[in-house]
């Protein structure tokens, strides 16, 4: 067997992950065929390269040497895909790739940036270090992601960042008939005997609301599910769920702060160079407080953070 980029590229994300399973779902495969390809990496370079523990997996002193050089030749493959990718583009019309978490924020951003010539194309991803390792392997210009408190994104060397919000606080969606419903913030104990619904899939998402939960002594029923799941299920009176302070709400749901705002999230732009950022920033900026300005709760809590 013959080693090439996209096995070096496994071998990296198996270590930024400390898990086959992260690993795999970063690359797209099943984690069995990343499983199956590791060993016949490890067959070829005569070692194992990794220890698995149950609590993930850790490179032994081989692996770590098959790193030292793997990265820097993953590197490489990097600019030269996004090299040809921008000379392509530039030859077919200036287009922008970008990616993004969910956030009301963005049609506004990409309205403005087509108003100024800037063509996007859009990758939406509930995963926001997928979004920053697509970013990092060229295939996007751009990632707008968000950073779960208590979860750190795993950032790939080289980028750019831009902080558009420090801390946006995560409200709360809830039945409109819901007794708690009637104030304009909720405590969490008002919230004890309803069911949540949390979406697994998104970085740091369950590990932060477990710990909300648990620091409030709550132990609520946890569906999993989607978050336009979640939706449907609220406006029934089904769960409750934690959403973004700029969701609207409609006739059956209602949006509400949390009283001491116990979660919050980090809002990141990232590039590949400051000059990308530039280009870009100020739009997403205006968008974000056109949208935070539309929501009553919202904009009346950044009024008191600000005042």
């Amino acid at each position: 067997m013959d080693l090439e980029v996209r096995h070096l590229r496994a071998l990296c994300a198996i270590a930024d992950t400390g898990s086959l399973h992260r690993a795999a779902r970063q690359l797209g495969v099943a984690q069995p065929s990343l499983s199956t390809q590791l060993k016949r990496i490890e067959q070829e370079l005569g070692g194992p390269l990794f220890l698995r523990e149950r609590t993930g997996c850790r490179p032994t002193p081989l692996g770590l040497v098959v790193l030292g050089r793997a990265r820097p030749l993953v590197a490489e493959m990097r600019s030269l895909i996004a090299e040809a990718r921008a000379a392509a583009t530039d030859a077919d019309g200036p287009q922008l790739r970008i990616g993004s978490t969910a956030s009301r924020a963005l049609a506004g951003w990409l309205r403005r940036l087509r108003s100024r010539q800037r063509e996007p194309v859009l990758q939406m991803d509930v995963s926001p270090n997928a979004l920053l390792r697509m970013l990092a392997d060229g295939r996007l210009d751009v990632a707008f992601v968000h950073e779960v408190e208590g979860s750190p994104l795993r950032m790939p060397d080289g980028l750019a960042l831009r902080v558009l919000v420090d801390r946006e606080p995560q409200f709360v969606s809830l039945p409109a008939d819901h007794p708690a419903a009637s104030r304009p913030e909720v405590q969490l104990s008002d919230l004890a005997g309803d069911r949540w619904m949390i979406d697994p899939t998104v970085d740091g998402e369950w590990d932060a609301v477990h710990r909300m939960l648990r620091a409030a002594g709550l132990r609520p029923r946890v569906l999993h599910g989607d978050y336009h799941t979640a939706a449907s299920l609220v406006a029934t009176g089904e769960v409750v769920t934690v959403c973004q302070p700029t969701c609207q709400p409609r006739p059956e749901m209602a949006v509400r702060r949390i009283q001491g705002d116990p979660l919050g999230v980090r809002l990141v732009l990232a590039a590949r160079t400051e000059g990308e950022l530039d280009l870009v920033f100020p739009e997403l900026w205006e968008a974000y407080a056109e949208v935070a300005r539309e929501s009553p709760g919202y904009g009346e809590w950044l009024n008191l953070v600000t005042a």
